[in-house]
């Protein structure tokens, strides 16, 4: 399996909007790279910053590489940057079948290519990240879980949100097949993009670079696929940490409390808390005025978590990161 770049002019052009619009709003030069995995399929990524620490970051369950464009600027300035597209979302290829295996695969076979990094992810991409750690401790240097998934809060969800959530997934699909879906990618591009920039040139390019990120109705099916997964996984997960351990690496678990039923809440921190216990120098960090998209609502401390640590893992390796 080989790592293949579509080099300097696809970074610039309006082939890849993605690229495009990431590289206006970060004044940077933004690449698009891609690794082939099995069955001729392709995982895709963009690249940006050259200096100090990688960084992966791994999105949520049916989100993309732009759903870290908050702080991808800032975040750029002093460290490289990963975020990838999982398999059937933006611009990386569907497999035959998601599994959870199948997405910790994708994320190891990442890090072999980009190297050692700090991880860090959100949501469902927040238990990815840890069970990477746990998989390929070698290729982690810091881990940063921003309001992770973890397999025992499916069962706290109500039954009416669980069955009301269920409907809106089932509904996304039929909703691209008879082209009502652009207007919801095109809504939520615009609440993102008004995050990341006054600029209404740029923001009209986000917006059109997130719609472009679920054009076909397989990337939208991949949406509701994640969100699957993620509630049938709880066994898988719970014997992936069975046999495996947390690796001592500098670790903080950030989890938000707005927009929560106050039993989930309670269940969030709890659950916060023995994550980083988990860990030797884990941390467990309250966000009370922050969504479950702390790195939208408050970018800022995501950004301070992950300079932390990078400079902890600085010193525990020198530049070797």
């Amino acid at each position: 399996m080989g790592i293949t770049t579509d080099g300097e002019a696809m970074s610039r052009s309006e082939d890849d909007p993605v690229v495009s619009a990431l590289s206006e709003l970060a004044n940077g030069r933004v690449v698009r790279r891609r690794l082939a995995r099995e069955q001729r399929r392709q995982l895709s990524w963009i690249e940006i910053g050259s200096a100090g620490p990688t960084v992966v970051l791994v999105a949520g369950a049916g989100e993309v590489a732009l759903d870290w464009a908050v702080i991808l600027p800032q975040l750029s300035e002093r460290h490289r940057v990963i975020a990838y597209d999982r398999a059937g979302l933006g611009a990386s290829d569907r497999r035959p079948r998601l599994t959870l295996e199948s997405q910790v695969q994708d994320l190891t076979a990442l890090l072999d290519v980009v190297g050692p990094a700090v991880l860090v992810g959100h949501s469902w991409g927040g238990l990815l990240a840890e069970l990477a750690t746990r998989a390929r401790p070698d290729r982690a240097r810091g881990l940063l879980l921003v309001d992770p998934f973890h397999e025992e809060m499916t069962a706290a969800v109500p039954l009416a949100l669980r069955v009301a959530s269920s409907l809106v997934l089932s509904g996304i699909v039929l909703m691209k097949a008879v082209g009502l879906f652009s207007r919801t990618a095109k809504r939520m591009g615009r609440r993102l993009a008004e995050r990341c920039t006054d600029d209404p040139n740029v923001r009209a390019h986000l917006v059109d670079a997130y719609v472009a990120s679920y054009s076909t109705i397989a990337q939208v099916a991949t949406i509701r696929d994640e969100n699957r997964l993620a509630d049938r996984s709880s066994h898988a997960i719970r014997t992936a940490r069975r046999e495996s351990s947390a690796p001592d690496i500098p670790m903080r678990i950030l989890t938000a409390a707005a927009g929560k039923p106050s039993a989930l809440q309670q269940l969030t921190g709890e659950l916060g808390q023995r994550t980083a216990n988990a860990h030797l120098r884990g941390e467990h960090v309250h966000i009370p005025d922050s969504g479950h998209y702390i790195h939208h609502d408050q970018p800022g401390t995501v950004l301070a978590s992950i300079q932390a640590l990078a400079d902890a893992a600085a010193q525990d390796h020198g530049t070797d990161i």
